[in-house]
């Protein structure tokens, strides 16, 4: 699975999120987003992209996923 691509998705679905007025209903979006549409293999890998330090994610992306892991 391409890291890069896995970014600018996460991204892109960060970017939608970030412009409603709730934060927390926001957050909370965009992670269940991300468990409900993407793949098992595909949170692993964007998971490991987290884990090494999450070079280019949005800090949206992050907090979502870090306040409603899967």
């Amino acid at each position: 699975m391409n890291r890069e691509h896995l970014i600018r998705m996460a991204n892109q679905i960060g970017t939608f999120f970030q412009s409603q007025p709730d934060r927390a209903e926001a957050l909370e979006g965009l992670a269940n987003h991300i468990h409900k549409f993407w793949e098992a293999r595909m949170q692993r890998e964007f998971q490991a992209v987290l884990d090494a330090g999450g070079e280019g994610v949005l800090p949206i992306v992050r907090e979502a996923l870090d306040r409603h892991p899967a």
